[in-house]
């Protein structure tokens, strides 16, 4: 294990779950059947859990683990495996930029969430945007052997997508203080964000919708 996994695993993983959870539980509507799509072990879907449990919470992942803290299913990493309006909410939490294309999941999102989508992710902002969350996403990724095609969108082009999408954003921040001090002034700046978007558009309407390129 290199140097740089050794320090990201003591001083990040554990602050990075307990900030993010923290910031997802007050993003979330109250009493919500929530999705968390592309889960992993579940863990930080069950903090926010214990920080609200009017919440109910299942995941889904590629890869179903052997140890897993909420209740999670299979699927392809494409096709949502539920019925159109599911869920109250689907959450994606830095998965987006996982995928060769982002709609994909997003239209899906749409169609299963009958009320909100919630996304952690990056934004491509600012000088050595992308070097920094290409460095950032090998250092957390890339031993776990997770696909890391390093699809950043800039802030524009979320708010494209969305539009395209019919969601309508209620909640934008972009100040999230993952990290601690030197480190945030680095690895922080403007290229993370939280969101709650509105699901206004009837699912059925998704078909005429093309995917931004």
């Amino acid at each position: 294990m290199s140097l740089a996994d050794c320090v990201h695993g003591a001083y990040i993983l554990d602050r990075r779950a307990r900030i993010l959870s923290r910031h997802l539980a007050d993003t979330i509507p109250p009493s919500f059947r929530v999705l968390d799509v592309g889960c992993g072990d579940g863990l930080l879907a069950h903090s926010i859990s214990q920080n609200r449990p009017d919440l109910t919470l299942r995941g889904i992942d590629v890869l179903v683990r052997d140890c897993i803290h909420i209740p999670v299913d299979h699927f392809d990493g494409h096709v949502i495996p539920y019925d159109d309006a599911s869920f109250d909410g689907v959450m994606f939490v830095d998965v987006l930029h996982h995928t060769t294309d982002p709609m994909v999941l997003l239209r899906e999102a749409v169609r299963v969430a009958r009320k909100t989508i919630v996304i952690k992710d990056h934004t491509l902002e600012g000088l050595f945007a992308g070097f920094t969350l290409r460095f950032m996403d090998t250092v957390g990724n890339a031993r776990h052997g997770v696909p890391l095609p390093y699809n950043y969108w800039p802030r524009r082009r979320w708010f494209e997508a969305f539009d395209a999408l019919g969601l309508q954003v209620g909640i934008w921040n972009s100040k999230l203080g993952i990290y601690p001090w030197p480190a945030r002034w680095i690895f922080e700046r403007s290229l993370h964000f939280v969101a709650r978007l509105d699901v206004v558009t009837n699912p059925s309407m998704l078909k005429s919708f093309t995917s931004i390129k």
